[in-house]
């Protein structure tokens, strides 16, 4: 997403390398985009906690997994510019639960 890229067609296209994956994200600020391009001196970007920023993970998680992808998604931490400092921990748990709701909640064994 730093560089304006939609993941799905990225992760459609390279899903069968992929074997591992960062939970981060991005917020977008397209109107300082409008404003100023990609070029300005005004930052444009800000890295985010999943669940903070503007991926739609229950779209990427299903991508992955419909390529048969089965691992974990770890969370990055320490560059979001709001759930840092004191804040990292309510950030991160946010972000696990916000990916696990992503992923469909949390695992239940089929009893069949």
């Amino acid at each position: 997403m730093v560089y304006l890229i939609e993941p799905l067609p990225q992760i459609r296209k390279w899903a069968h390398k992929i074997f591992h994956v960062h939970g981060k994200d991005a917020t977008i600020r397209w109107d300082v985009i409008r404003e100023h391009g990609i070029f300005g001196k005004e930052k444009f970007v800000f890295m985010r906690t999943p669940g903070f920023g503007d991926s739609n993970w229950t779209d990427i998680i299903s991508e992955l997994r419909l390529a048969g992808w089965s691992g974990a998604i770890d969370i990055e931490g320490w560059h979001d510019p709001v759930y840092r400092d004191a804040m990292e921990m309510t950030g991160q748990v946010h972000a696990l639960n916000h990916l696990k709701t992503c992923r469909g909640g949390d695992f239940v064994v089929d009893p069949a």
